[in-house]
């Protein structure tokens, strides 16, 4: 297991993430499962997230508690099955600036292709970069290479599913990036899919096939 790599494998999790593989599922239920899901994930992704001390008043005392500051959180979904985890992140720190990468990878030659990318400014803020599927690392790589450049240096990567592949293209070019994710799975199948998986992301939320 690689130290960058943090699964989260509570029975929320798994239960839901069983459901989204079944074929059967529809992109409504599909949808609504991959931002619980991602909730969940931010909930293990943020707990490195550093905490400031407020003074409150509670109806009988006052006292002294901790606040995050989620105006210093950018989310940067990778176009365009990464939308669907936006609202899972934001549900939890609504603050958050968010910033949108457009790659595809070529069928063909299996290269990054960009073809959006508009960032808001990253300072020292926390990133986390939003992809279902981590298959070959292809994308993923390439949008970290694109968040470096705009000057983001704490970036986390949140996948859904991951396959044995991209974390170690990953964890080759970026040994600094935490990784957390619902499941590694078994390996990729000749057309570099996910086996298990649970099909392609975008389509089964936009039910574009």
């Amino acid at each position: 297991m690689h130290e960058m790599l943090t699964v989260v494998n509570h029975p929320l999790v798994l239960h839901k993430l069983s459901i989204m593989r079944n074929r059967e599922t529809g992109p409504k239920e599909f949808r609504e499962l991959l931002k619980e899901i991602t909730l969940l994930l931010t909930y293990e992704a943020t707990t490195h997230i550093n905490t400031y001390e407020v003074e409150i008043e509670t109806p009988l005392a006052k006292m002294k508690g901790k606040m995050i500051e989620d105006k210093k959180v950018s989310v940067v979904p990778i176009l365009r099955a990464g939308l669907g985890m936006v609202d899972g992140v934001l549900s939890l720190m609504p603050n958050a600036a968010v910033g949108f990468i457009g790659i595809y990878r070529d069928p063909i030659t299996i290269r990054p292709v960009e073809y959006y990318g508009k960032l808001p400014p990253l300072n020292e803020n926390e990133v986390f970069i939003l992809d279902p599927m981590l298959a070959t690392g292809v994308s993923s790589n390439r949008a970290i290479d694109i968040v470096k450049n705009a000057g983001g240096k704490n970036i986390s990567l949140m996948c859904i599913i991951c396959a044995p592949e991209g974390i170690d293209m990953i964890s080759r070019h970026h040994p600094d990036i935490k990784i957390f994710t619902a499941s590694v799975d078994e390996r990729l199948d000749e057309k570099s899919y996910i086996i298990p998986g649970l099909g392609d992301a975008g389509d089964r939320l936009y039910k574009t096939r």
